[in-house]
């Protein structure tokens, strides 16, 4: 029968108690919310949800073709020249989402004959895009700069190192300085996701490369995400303004794909400008997750030290991971439950947001219905 061998894996993943299943949310919903990405609560903020409309009214419900054709509006633009400004790059250049523009930096600068170096915790974008590159692949261990070291004096020719700048399983930040020194030793170049450390990292959010001291290198390209901070969706690449032609020239997500909705594109400006006049915002989401982290451990609860505005809180299964957000929901708390095979080490984890709207009272709310849940 097609597609039978997709039973035999439902029931695997049901013993393993690995099934995943959609739960959509009201507009309404009166849950606290410490599940989403929108680290700065911005995704509902009237200027946003304002620049999501005019642009629609302006431009229309889609960019109506790829970005070499149609996809392409004044506003793209604009959006590239303020984002590029901004995190401190040359230039910019637009996708339809975060996990498109991963798999067109990565793919696109590592051809033929190169090496790269990936780390052993990077989101599945990353992996997913140093598959599709024509370059050899080598992994390294997690956060480990000497490890990169090594992997580079074995190989000679163009390499590139690949890494995210916040990992969103534990919440902790990749040693970019130290990375971007061993890449020099041998001439690589150095790739980064930042969506974790946009809006919340750096002199008023500019990113993880901004507070390394790196943000504009000639070396260095730095991936973002528009739906995280930003409370819109898409996704870009900035780095020098000969990377990016390239990628325009020659990356197949970009080439190929339809360009970012109008409205999208409207969010996310709206929201990089009220982040530049209210660059706090940045300093509070860090603020909350420190707060949250030492609440909970003063709990007794075996959570991450955070970098950025990501708190994880180890659970003791898969299975009891499941059951304990569960039960969180059913209190009125919404967390992210983080398991097989989307951890790399295999072990589950309640994941929480520390959104910079959140107020003294939520978090002390959240960290009560965590320990009154705990399996």
């Amino acid at each position: 029968m097609a597609f039978g061998w997709i039973d035999e894996q439902a029931a695997l993943r049901r013993r393993a108690n690995l099934v995943r299943t959609l739960r959509p949310r009201p507009a309404d919903s009166p849950l606290l919310d410490l599940a989403s990405n929108d680290y700065l609560g911005l995704a509902r903020h009237p200027e946003v949800t304002e620049g999501a409309a005019r642009a629609a009214r302006t431009w229309g419900g889609g960019a109506t073709g790829s970005r070499l054709v149609t996809g392409t509006t004044e506003l793209h633009a604009e959006l590239e020249r303020e984002l590029a400004d901004f995190c401190g790059f040359e230039a910019a250049l637009v996708f339809s989402s975060g996990y498109a523009a991963n798999l067109a930096a990565v793919a696109t600068l590592a051809p033929h004959g190169s090496l790269i170096v990936s780390d052993a915790g990077n989101h599945a974008s990353l992996i997913d895009g140093c598959r599709l590159a024509r370059g050899a692949r080598q992994v390294v261990g997690h956060a480990d700069p000497d490890a990169v070291r090594k992997a580079l004096h074995t190989h000679e020719g163009p390499a590139v190192v690949v890494s995210d700048t916040v990992f969103s399983v534990d919440g902790d930040a990749a040693p970019l300085t130290e990375l971007a020194a061993a890449c020099r030793e041998r001439g690589a170049g150095l790739l980064v996701d930042d969506a974790h450390g946009l809006g919340v990292l750096g002199d008023g959010g500019r990113g993880a490369a901004q507070a390394a001291g790196l943000a504009g290198a000639d070396d260095l390209v730095v991936t973002v995400t528009l739906s995280k901070s930003l409370g819109s969706q898409g996704g870009a690449v900035l780095g020098p303004a000969r990377v990016i032609d390239h990628l325009v020239n020659a990356a197949r997500t970009f080439i190929f794909d339809t360009g970012l909705a109008p409205a999208a594109a409207g969010a996310a400006l709206a929201a990089l400008r009220l982040l530049r006049r209210e660059p706090e915002r940045a300093a509070r989401a860090r603020t909350v997750a420190t707060d949250l982290y030492a609440r909970l451990t003063t709990a007794g609860h075996e959570a991450v030290r955070p970098d950025a505005a990501v708190v994880s809180v180890r659970a003791p299964s898969p299975e009891q991971a499941v059951k304990w957000a569960a039960d969180c929901r059913t209190a009125g708390l919404a967390v992210g439950c983080f398991r097989p095979p989307s951890v790399p080490d295999g072990i589950s984890r309640l994941r929480l947001t520390a959104r910079a709207d959140l107020t003294g009272a939520e978090i002390e709310r959240a960290v009560l219905v965590i320990g009154e849940t705990r399996p």
